[in-house]
Protein backbone atom coordinates (compact mmCIF):
# COMPACT_ATOMS: atom_id res chain seq x y z
CA UNK A 1 0.00 0.00 0.00
CA UNK A 2 1.32 3.06 -0.81
CA UNK A 3 1.11 6.28 1.27
CA UNK A 4 -1.76 8.04 -0.49
CA UNK A 5 -4.00 4.82 0.57
CA UNK A 6 -4.12 5.55 4.07
CA UNK A 7 -4.43 9.12 2.97
CA UNK A 8 -7.43 8.03 1.46
CA UNK A 9 -8.91 5.66 3.72
CA UNK A 10 -8.87 8.44 6.68
CA UNK A 11 -10.43 11.10 4.88
CA UNK A 12 -13.67 7.79 4.13
CA UNK A 13 -13.50 7.32 7.87
CA UNK A 14 -13.59 10.87 8.79
CA UNK A 15 -16.65 11.35 6.56
CA UNK A 16 -18.28 8.59 7.82
CA UNK A 17 -17.34 9.59 11.51
CA UNK A 18 -18.62 13.43 10.86
CA UNK A 19 -22.22 11.83 9.90
CA UNK A 20 -21.48 9.57 13.37
CA UNK A 21 -21.15 12.95 15.40
CA UNK A 22 -24.14 14.75 13.72
CA UNK A 23 -26.37 12.57 15.26
CA UNK A 24 -24.62 11.36 18.45
CA UNK A 25 -26.45 12.91 21.78
CA UNK A 26 -29.16 14.22 19.68
CA UNK A 27 -31.98 12.14 20.20
CA UNK A 28 -33.20 11.95 16.82
CA UNK A 29 -32.58 8.53 15.61
CA UNK A 30 -34.21 5.24 15.83
CA UNK A 31 -32.44 2.24 17.61
CA UNK A 32 -33.62 -1.40 18.54
CA UNK A 33 -32.38 -4.78 19.54
CA UNK A 34 -30.86 -6.77 16.44
CA UNK A 35 -31.67 -10.00 18.77
CA UNK A 36 -31.25 -10.88 22.55
CA UNK A 37 -28.05 -9.26 23.14
CA UNK A 38 -26.73 -6.66 20.82
CA UNK A 39 -28.24 -3.34 19.42
CA UNK A 40 -28.18 -1.49 16.13
CA UNK A 41 -29.24 1.99 15.06
CA UNK A 42 -30.28 3.56 11.74
CA UNK A 43 -26.71 5.31 12.67
CA UNK A 44 -25.19 1.84 11.79
CA UNK A 45 -26.50 0.52 8.87
CA UNK A 46 -26.28 3.87 7.16
CA UNK A 47 -22.45 4.52 7.88
CA UNK A 48 -22.17 0.60 6.59
CA UNK A 49 -23.91 1.91 3.56
CA UNK A 50 -21.51 4.37 3.09
CA UNK A 51 -18.20 2.46 3.76
CA UNK A 52 -19.30 0.01 1.29
CA UNK A 53 -19.61 2.59 -1.51
CA UNK A 54 -16.31 4.27 -0.53
CA UNK A 55 -14.09 1.59 1.02
CA UNK A 56 -15.20 -1.04 -2.83
CA UNK A 57 -14.34 2.44 -4.93
CA UNK A 58 -10.95 2.78 -2.46
CA UNK A 59 -10.28 -0.56 -3.35
CA UNK A 60 -11.79 -1.50 -6.93
CA UNK A 61 -13.10 -5.44 -7.20
CA UNK A 62 -12.72 -5.49 -3.15
CA UNK A 63 -15.79 -7.57 -1.45
CA UNK A 64 -17.54 -6.46 1.70
CA UNK A 65 -18.22 -8.03 4.65
CA UNK A 66 -19.88 -6.08 7.35
CA UNK A 67 -21.61 -6.14 10.15
CA UNK A 68 -25.24 -5.19 9.45
CA UNK A 69 -25.71 -5.16 5.44
CA UNK A 70 -23.51 -7.04 3.70
CA UNK A 71 -21.26 -10.25 4.38
CA UNK A 72 -19.57 -11.62 1.48
CA UNK A 73 -15.89 -12.76 1.31
CA UNK A 74 -14.36 -12.78 -1.93
CA UNK A 75 -11.13 -14.97 -3.63
CA UNK A 76 -9.21 -12.06 -3.03
CA UNK A 77 -9.48 -8.64 -1.35
CA UNK A 78 -12.37 -8.17 1.20
CA UNK A 79 -13.36 -5.76 3.81
CA UNK A 80 -13.90 -6.47 7.45
CA UNK A 81 -15.85 -3.93 8.58
CA UNK A 82 -17.57 -2.53 11.85
CA UNK A 83 -19.46 0.52 11.26
CA UNK A 84 -19.78 1.55 15.11
CA UNK A 85 -18.01 -0.63 17.35
CA UNK A 86 -19.62 0.06 20.83
CA UNK A 87 -23.47 0.70 19.57
CA UNK A 88 -24.71 0.34 22.93
CA UNK A 89 -22.23 3.26 24.13
CA UNK A 90 -23.42 5.21 20.81
CA UNK A 91 -26.62 5.08 21.32
CA UNK A 92 -26.31 5.84 25.35
CA UNK A 93 -24.26 8.64 24.55
CA UNK A 94 -21.27 7.54 26.09
CA UNK A 95 -17.97 8.56 23.97
CA UNK A 96 -16.21 5.20 23.38
CA UNK A 97 -16.90 3.78 19.55
CA UNK A 98 -15.11 3.33 16.67
CA UNK A 99 -14.84 2.96 13.12
CA UNK A 100 -12.88 -0.73 12.20
CA UNK A 101 -11.81 -1.63 8.72
CA UNK A 102 -9.54 -4.24 7.53
CA UNK A 103 -8.16 -5.34 3.94
CA UNK A 104 -8.09 -9.10 3.96
CA UNK A 105 -6.72 -11.19 1.77
CA UNK A 106 -8.18 -14.63 2.21
CA UNK A 107 -7.29 -15.25 6.13
CA UNK A 108 -4.86 -12.21 6.04
CA UNK A 109 -4.96 -9.04 7.20
CA UNK A 110 -3.08 -6.78 4.83
CA UNK A 111 -3.90 -3.37 5.96
CA UNK A 112 -6.06 -2.00 8.59
CA UNK A 113 -7.46 1.39 10.30
CA UNK A 114 -9.33 1.92 13.62
CA UNK A 115 -11.07 5.73 14.20
CA UNK A 116 -12.28 7.12 16.82
CA UNK A 117 -14.90 10.06 15.40
CA UNK A 118 -14.55 11.52 19.64
CA UNK A 119 -11.62 12.34 19.69
CA UNK A 120 -10.43 11.83 15.67
CA UNK A 121 -7.76 9.44 16.76
CA UNK A 122 -6.60 6.50 14.22
CA UNK A 123 -4.23 3.83 14.62
CA UNK A 124 -3.44 2.56 11.17
CA UNK A 125 -1.14 -0.59 10.05
CA UNK A 126 -0.20 -2.32 7.05
CA UNK A 127 1.37 -5.99 7.09
CA UNK A 128 5.08 -6.15 7.50
CA UNK A 129 5.59 -2.38 7.84
CA UNK A 130 4.39 -1.72 11.17
CA UNK A 131 1.31 -0.22 12.81
CA UNK A 132 1.09 3.41 13.79
CA UNK A 133 -0.98 5.75 16.34
CA UNK A 134 -1.83 8.98 14.74
CA UNK A 135 1.26 9.45 12.72
CA UNK A 136 3.73 7.91 15.07
CA UNK A 137 5.34 4.43 14.22
CA UNK A 138 4.67 2.24 17.35
CA UNK A 139 7.20 0.27 18.60
CA UNK A 140 7.63 -3.41 19.38
CA UNK A 141 6.04 -4.43 22.70
CA UNK A 142 8.54 -5.55 24.81
CA UNK A 143 7.91 -8.58 27.45
CA UNK A 144 5.88 -8.28 30.67
CA UNK A 145 4.68 -9.86 33.59
CA UNK A 146 0.85 -10.14 34.60
CA UNK A 147 1.31 -8.08 37.51
CA UNK A 148 2.45 -5.04 35.94
CA UNK A 149 -0.53 -4.75 33.51
CA UNK A 150 -4.01 -3.36 32.96
CA UNK A 151 -5.87 -6.19 31.05
CA UNK A 152 -8.74 -5.32 28.77
CA UNK A 153 -12.19 -7.34 28.44
CA UNK A 154 -15.43 -7.96 27.36
CA UNK A 155 -18.26 -9.22 28.92
CA UNK A 156 -20.13 -12.51 27.28
CA UNK A 157 -23.02 -11.10 26.37
CA UNK A 158 -23.32 -13.37 23.05
CA UNK A 159 -22.16 -16.38 25.26
CA UNK A 160 -24.20 -16.20 28.47
CA UNK A 161 -23.67 -19.66 29.00
CA UNK A 162 -20.32 -18.96 29.58
CA UNK A 163 -21.06 -16.52 32.25
CA UNK A 164 -20.09 -18.44 35.50
CA UNK A 165 -16.10 -18.81 33.64
CA UNK A 166 -16.01 -15.47 32.90
CA UNK A 167 -16.88 -14.61 36.68
CA UNK A 168 -14.54 -16.84 38.07
CA UNK A 169 -11.25 -16.15 35.14
CA UNK A 170 -12.48 -11.98 36.17
CA UNK A 171 -11.61 -12.71 39.69
CA UNK A 172 -8.71 -14.52 39.30
CA UNK A 173 -7.43 -12.10 36.89
CA UNK A 174 -8.07 -9.17 38.99
CA UNK A 175 -5.92 -10.58 41.81
CA UNK A 176 -3.00 -11.14 39.58
CA UNK A 177 -2.86 -7.84 37.11
CA UNK A 178 -3.14 -4.42 37.94
CA UNK A 179 -6.69 -3.75 37.57
CA UNK A 180 -9.25 -4.52 34.50
CA UNK A 181 -11.22 -2.34 31.87
CA UNK A 182 -14.14 -2.76 29.80
CA UNK A 183 -14.56 -0.45 27.04
CA UNK A 184 -17.62 -1.47 25.07
CA UNK A 185 -15.57 -1.35 22.04
CA UNK A 186 -12.84 -4.49 21.09
CA UNK A 187 -11.45 -2.54 18.31
CA UNK A 188 -10.40 0.00 20.86
CA UNK A 189 -9.06 -2.37 23.08
CA UNK A 190 -6.80 -3.95 20.44
CA UNK A 191 -4.90 -0.91 19.30
CA UNK A 192 -5.02 -0.30 22.93
CA UNK A 193 -2.88 -3.34 23.47
CA UNK A 194 -0.79 -2.98 20.24
CA UNK A 195 -0.21 0.89 21.55
CA UNK A 196 0.72 -0.06 25.39
CA UNK A 197 -2.04 1.67 26.51
CA UNK A 198 -3.23 -1.52 27.98
CA UNK A 199 -0.87 -4.52 28.24
CA UNK A 200 -3.53 -7.54 27.42
CA UNK A 201 -6.55 -8.31 26.22
CA UNK A 202 -9.15 -11.25 26.16
CA UNK A 203 -12.94 -11.79 25.29
CA UNK A 204 -15.29 -14.51 24.06
CA UNK A 205 -17.42 -15.08 21.10
CA UNK A 206 -15.87 -11.86 19.20
CA UNK A 207 -16.50 -11.59 15.06
CA UNK A 208 -14.50 -10.79 12.50
CA UNK A 209 -15.18 -7.45 12.05
CA UNK A 210 -14.47 -6.72 15.84
CA UNK A 211 -11.26 -7.63 15.55
CA UNK A 212 -10.07 -8.17 12.06
CA UNK A 213 -8.57 -4.42 12.04
CA UNK A 214 -6.84 -4.55 15.30
CA UNK A 215 -5.51 -8.12 14.84
CA UNK A 216 -2.86 -6.30 12.30
CA UNK A 217 -2.21 -3.58 15.30
CA UNK A 218 -1.25 -6.84 17.62
CA UNK A 219 0.93 -8.62 15.13
CA UNK A 220 2.95 -5.75 13.89
CA UNK A 221 3.79 -4.57 17.45
CA UNK A 222 5.15 -7.91 18.35
CA UNK A 223 1.96 -9.18 20.50
CA UNK A 224 0.78 -12.90 20.34
CA UNK A 225 -2.28 -13.41 19.31
CA UNK A 226 -3.88 -16.86 20.27
CA UNK A 227 -7.24 -18.46 21.10
CA UNK A 228 -7.46 -19.12 25.02
CA UNK A 229 -5.45 -22.22 24.86
CA UNK A 230 -2.47 -20.48 23.20
CA UNK A 231 -3.92 -22.51 19.80
CA UNK A 232 -3.39 -20.58 16.56
CA UNK A 233 -5.99 -17.50 15.53
CA UNK A 234 -8.66 -17.97 12.91
CA UNK A 235 -10.29 -14.75 12.31
CA UNK A 236 -13.45 -16.38 10.79
CA UNK A 237 -13.53 -19.89 13.18
CA UNK A 238 -11.86 -19.35 16.19
CA UNK A 239 -14.10 -18.32 19.36
CA UNK A 240 -11.91 -17.38 22.33
CA UNK A 241 -9.71 -14.48 21.78
CA UNK A 242 -6.30 -13.42 23.85
CA UNK A 243 -3.68 -11.01 23.14
CA UNK A 244 -0.76 -9.73 24.81
CA UNK A 245 2.74 -9.44 24.82
CA UNK A 246 5.21 -11.82 25.39
CA UNK A 247 5.36 -13.22 29.00
CA UNK A 248 2.27 -11.37 29.78
CA UNK A 249 0.14 -13.47 27.28
CA UNK A 250 1.52 -16.80 28.43
CA UNK A 251 0.71 -15.30 32.53
CA UNK A 252 -2.98 -14.35 31.20
CA UNK A 253 -3.35 -17.46 29.71
CA UNK A 254 -2.24 -19.71 31.97
CA UNK A 255 -5.29 -18.19 33.85
CA UNK A 256 -7.60 -18.47 30.77
CA UNK A 257 -7.45 -22.36 30.56
CA UNK A 258 -7.82 -22.91 34.61
CA UNK A 259 -11.17 -21.08 34.24
CA UNK A 260 -12.12 -21.99 30.59
CA UNK A 261 -10.94 -25.49 30.47
CA UNK A 262 -14.83 -27.20 30.76
CA UNK A 263 -15.74 -25.56 28.05
CA UNK A 264 -12.94 -25.99 25.51
CA UNK A 265 -15.07 -27.42 23.12
CA UNK A 266 -16.86 -24.86 22.58
CA UNK A 267 -13.56 -23.06 21.27
CA UNK A 268 -12.04 -25.19 19.18
CA UNK A 269 -10.84 -24.42 16.16
CA UNK A 270 -11.61 -27.56 14.37
CA UNK A 271 -14.03 -29.46 16.93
Amino acid sequence: MNESFFTDLLKILREVGSYQLAAFRSNTFESSVKNSFEMVSEIDVESERRLHRMLTDLVPGSSFYGEETVQERGNSLTWVVDPIDGTANYVSGYDIWTISTALVNGDTVEAAMVYRPFTDEYFHAEKGNGAWYQNRLLPKRPPGTLRDSLIGTGFPFRSPDSEKQFFTCASQMLKSCRDLRRSGSAALDLCFTAAGFLQGFWEIDLQPYDIAAGILMLQETGCRVTDFFQRPFDLFSSKSFAAAPEGVHQQMCGILQSSYRSLDRIFRIHP
